[in-house]
């Protein structure tokens, strides 16, 4: 499995977090940000517990989980 590019601010690397969707230059896992969002988090309390992310990579992590259920995307185990 090779580097796959997401967004313009999303990677899976297989290098990296076993290949999770993390955020370019972080080993921060999108799935932590969308579940941050989910329990009530705002953007602030994100960016103070993971500094290196800025709203962009918010808006980006939103943008990717809508892409997947939006395009019927399939999720590939990364567990091979």
């Amino acid at each position: 499995m090779t580097k796959i590019v997401i967004n313009s601010h999303i990677v899976s690397d297989p290098n990296i977090c076993h290949g999770k969707p993390t955020f370019k230059g972080t080993r921060v896992m999108v799935w932590q940000i969308l579940e941050m969002l989910a329990c009530g988090e705002n953007s602030r309390g994100i960016r103070k517990a993971f500094p290196s992310l800025t709203a962009k990579h918010i808006q980006a992590a939103l943008e990717y989980a809508s892409s997947l259920t939006k395009e019927h995307f399939v999720i590939v185990n990364t567990y091979a």
